[in-house]
């Protein structure tokens, strides 16, 4: 069973929240990090921190889900942190591709960009995949090169 780990910042409150409405429905455990209203000006980089550790901290158990207007800033700033692969997915083929090729834990979208009925589509589709060593695996290993390379503890 997946745990997830969701967030977003006040531009994506209401797809958040048919997110978790259908992630509650389907089974599937979450914990919500905010923000918890429209009013809430709590900026995103600080959601994606937030979604990043408690993967992190969970020994990468637990993936995520980030929204916000585009689901770029997202994106950048979960890529941040060591183990962290995060995709912007509008559509069912990326979010196959970023798990079946590219192994990503956390996945985002953007409430200005994408439809809700299309987002959870995405989510569900995301959800139900596991990466498997495959053709894709060479290209997989050389990325964790770079990343280890990139976070050389000091």
């Amino acid at each position: 069973m997946k745990h997830i780990v969701i967030g977003c910042d006040n531009a994506a409150f209401d797809l958040k929240m048919q997110i978790t409405k259908m992630l509650k429905q389907d089974g599937v455990e979450y914990e919500d990090v905010g923000v918890y209203s429209v009013s809430d000006e709590k900026m995103y980089p600080l959601i994606a921190k937030e979604v990043a550790e408690r993967i992190i901290e969970s020994g990468y158990k637990k993936e995520g889900i980030l929204l916000c207007g585009t689901g770029i800033g997202m994106a950048i700033t979960a890529n941040k942190y060591r183990g962290i692969y995060a995709a912007v997915c509008h559509d069912i083929y990326s979010a196959e591709r970023a798990r079946l090729s590219n192994n990503t834990n956390v996945i985002t979208m953007g409430a200005r960009v994408i439809g809700c009925e299309l987002a959870k589509k995405i989510v569900k589709e995301w959800l139900k995949l596991e990466f498997k060593p495959g053709s894709s695996s060479p290209k997989i290993e050389k990325i964790y090169e770079i990343e280890k390379s990139n976070f050389m503890d000091k």
